[in-house]
């Protein structure tokens, strides 16, 4: 079996509870949703340029970088085929740390049942302004724990107030790390951070994609 990836690189990472920290990226090509302010809409068009490679090659890749944090991003990879058989390999590494950034649209709950150093996820809330909100899988709420990550991309009071809502709703502060990301160049984070404030949103944290502060917003491969 063979995996298309659009791209692979070392960087740093720009969000969640590495952030600043280095990682190695895998980015897969594809993706089931169409978020408003994508910004890999490159990596999902069925034209985009990719290379095939086995998971014996990917895994290849990541120790010849020498970097103990590793991403799977997209795209969707949780929307390639075989990925389980993938994710489970790289866990068999215990020098790895693996984590996986997900829509929030694909089920988490198998991937979870890995024993073995088992994978961190990302998992994003699409709010009204992406345009996708009506995808989201809520079970996975019932799956998460304080090793994974909630992301709340906002653009606007009204996804700030909605994801007030879901946090509140599926008590999120008590499962697992929960963060605001503003869309970039859509909101002010003086903005989210008096939201915040006003609400006395304990627990939740705001980021900024750190990539996008230290190099051109739209640069790839960092």
């Amino acid at each position: 079996m063979s995996y298309k990836i659009v791209e692979r690189f070392v960087s740093i990472n720009g969000e969640g509870q590495l952030t600043g920290q280095l990682a190695v990226f895998i980015r897969f090509a594809g993706c089931n949703l169409e978020c408003s302010y994508c910004d890999t809409r490159w990596a999902n068009d069925k034209g985009a340029s990719y290379e095939s490679m086995t998971k014996e090659e990917i895994y290849s890749y990541i120790k010849s970088t020498k970097v103990k944090n590793v991403t799977l991003t997209g795209g969707e990879p949780l929307f390639q085929n075989d990925i389980y058989e993938l994710i489970e390999m790289l866990c068999l590494d215990d020098n790895l740390n693996i984590e996986i950034e997900t829509n929030g649209s694909v089920d988490i709950k198998e991937f979870k049942r890995i024993k073995n150093n088992p994978p961190r996820f990302t998992i994003d809330y699409k709010l009204p302004s992406s345009g996708m909100e009506d995808k989201m899988l809520m079970d996975n709420y019932e799956s998460v724990n304080i090793s994974d990550t909630m992301k709340f991309v906002v653009g606007g009071t009204r996804d700030l107030i909605r994801a007030k809502s879901i946090i509140d709703e599926y008590r999120l502060i008590d499962k697992t790390r929960v963060y605001f990301s503003p869309v970039f160049g859509q909101i002010s984070l003086e903005d989210i951070v008096d939201f915040m404030i006003s609400n006395a949103m304990n627990g939740v944290s705001l980021q900024m994609q750190l990539h996008k502060i230290i190099w051109n917003p739209d640069k790839r491969g960092v």
